[in-house]
Order: structure tokens, then C-alpha cells, then sequence
């Protein structure tokens, strides 16, 4: 019967392989990060003045919630 030991931490582990695809998610993190930024900041921008100051916020505020930021 096999046993897994799920207790161990593997943080720093990994070997070249391991480092390589931990740079890979970091890459494709940064890239989805970006993307969800860039949707927030283009769905913000369609919305008018009026609509914006419903949700309580201004023209100068949509790049501070896209980065999320706290303003």
C-alpha cells in the first residue's frame, strides 16, 4: 500500500526543473495580472461620468482600482 506524506513543505526543492516552471507561473501570473488590469481599466473608461460617480468613483480613480490599488 502506498503512502502519501503531505506534511513536507517543498519550498526551495525543486531543482533546475522545478525553478524553471516556477518561473513559467510567475510569468504567466504577471501576464493574467496585466490582462485582468487592462479589462477593468477599458470596462471603467466606458462608463460615463454619471455612472461612475454612482459607484463613487472619478475619472482619476480607474487606474488605482485597475492596478488595485488603495486609494
Amino acid at each position: 500500500m502506498a503512502a502519501l506524506d503531505t506534511t513536507r513543505t517543498t519550498t526551495g526543492s525543486f531543482g533546475l526543473v522545478g525553478r524553471i516552471g516556477a518561473l513559467f507561473a510567475s510569468v504567466v501570473n504577471a501576464v493574467v495580472e496585466w490582462n485582468d488590469a487592462r479589462a477593468t481599466r477599458n470596462a471603467l473608461n466606458g462608463l460615463s461620468d454619471r455612472e461612475l460617480d454612482d459607484i463613487g468613483l472619478c475619472r482619476g480613480d480607474i487606474d488605482v482600482v485597475a492596478e488595485g490599488r488603495r486609494y
